[in-house]
């Protein structure tokens, strides 16, 4: 690898899978989102094994108590720990018999604390956003075992979680399937022999399109993926690939892999998740079906393989894999995203913030497609690169870069 800007990786090279006690008990931040709601099946499913202590949402009630009642049921979880992040949902919750049996406070105190209670041996942080910081940072420092499903959580902070998951031992395994795949393919190996990393993407619902199309693309179009099943605003990131730009900052803090040295090919299929490249020009894939059960509990069982009633991959019925190169001219994000991890410091968190507050616009109807790699581009440039001090200091440039990206569509990119 060239040394450039290669970094401490944060992933434990060479360190293989870990002891898992089981039953392993979970907390599940965001347990009403997809990776929520995927992780309770996960343990629905071997309910002698899996066991929730704690479980939080924002404000979807009424899905949190169909878990919690199907999760007793069950013998998955007794009285879990609650946490609600919106007042008036809160208030609601409060007064529900299931849910205010052991409710936490409203906001981000009670995911807070639920990210760092006691005897947990795994939290799954399952949050869409910058949302998702803080409570990284609280488990890390209690030194869990993090499967980390929310990207922005080292694309704004990975310096921050890297100091505090060294410091306390904790072990941040990956959960985006790419990641995930990557982690299966380095397992046991060391960062010397590695080259190059080489992340898929799916190339979304417009991998085909003219930019002129793209550029009248609606709601709905945007959110048909063709492959996955995800929330809006993911699938929003991955019709505009910035979801791959964001995993490319992820791979970096990760792996320690110079951004010269981190490649991204679009592969339709979503079948071969990610490659890395060796010293001796050799290269490990993972393959899978879509599924994000597999690397969901690849994390939670300390990176072990274990049962899991998948579909199996049938490589003579399936035929040939594809592979093609990303367009940089109608998929502006991707360059967007690689230029502000080069750049390092704030830059990150200004691309995420940007990219959170223009993709809820779009999802709102008040800009259209392209004004969302407008947007970015014109916040990234309001500000200058500057050192991430501490957690007060990236959050503050979080709400700097978000209150610019808000006033720039308020005054120039509403929807013609």
């Amino acid at each position: 690898m060239k040394a450039s800007n290669r970094t401490q990786p944060l992933y434990r090279f060479g360190s293989g899978p870990g002891v898992t006690s089981w039953p392993s008990k979970l907390v599940i931040l965001g347990a009403t989102g997809s990776i929520g709601a995927q992780t309770v099946d996960l343990v629905l499913g071997d309910p002698a094994r899996l066991h929730v202590e704690a479980l939080t949402t924002w404000s979807r009630i009424d899905d949190l108590v169909a878990q919690v009642l199907q999760l007793e049921a069950a013998g998955c979880a007794s009285s879990p720990w609650i946490a609600v992040g919106d007042a008036e949902a809160h208030r609601r919750a409060r007064e529900h018999p299931l849910l205010g049996r052991r409710l936490l406070p409203a906001g981000a105190e009670g995911v807070r604390e639920a990210a760092g209670l006691d005897s947990v041996d795994c939290v799954v942080n399952g949050l869409v956003g910058a949302a998702g910081l803080e409570p990284t940072l609280v488990a890390a420092t209690r030194g869990r075992r993090i499967a980390l499903a929310n990207k922005e959580a080292l694309v704004m902070g990975g310096s921050l979680v890297h100091a505090v998951a060294m410091a306390h031992e904790a072990r941040i395994i990956p959960v985006d399937s790419e990641h995930s795949a990557l982690a299966q393919c380095l397992s046991g190996r060391t960062p010397e022999e590695l080259e190059t990393l080489i992340l898929t993407a799916s190339g979304g619902p417009f991998r085909t399109w003219s930019a002129d199309r793209m550029a009248a693309a609606s709601r709905a179009e945007v959110l048909a993926h063709p492959t996955w099943a995800m929330g809006p605003k993911i699938t929003v990131d991955s019709a505009t690939l910035m979801n791959k730009g964001l995993e490319v900052i992820e791979a970096h803090v990760l792996f320690g892999v110079a951004y010269e040295d981190i490649d991204v090919v679009v592969h339709p299929g979503s079948i071969v998740h990610s490659l890395a490249q060796f010293r001796d020009g050799s290269l490990m894939a993972q393959l899978g079906a879509p599924d994000m059960r597999v690397p969901l509990l690849y994390a939670i069982a300390g990176e072990r393989h274990e049962p899991l009633g998948t579909e199996r991959i049938d490589l003579a019925r399936l035929g040939e894999l594809t592979f093609e190169a990303p367009d940089p001219v109608r998929f502006p994000c991707l360059r967007l995203a690689r230029e502000a991890g080069l750049a390092g410091g704030v830059m990150p968190i200004v691309l995420n913030a940007a990219n959170e507050i223009a993709v809820a616009a779009f999802l709102d109807d008040r800009i259209g497609y392209t004004n969302i790699h407008e947007t970015i581009a014109a916040t990234l440039d309001r500000l200058e690169q500057a050192p991430v001090t501490d957690l007060n200091h990236a959050l503050a440039v979080d709400a700097w870069a978000r209150k610019e990206a808000a006033a720039l569509i308020a005054v120039g990119m509403r929807r013609a």
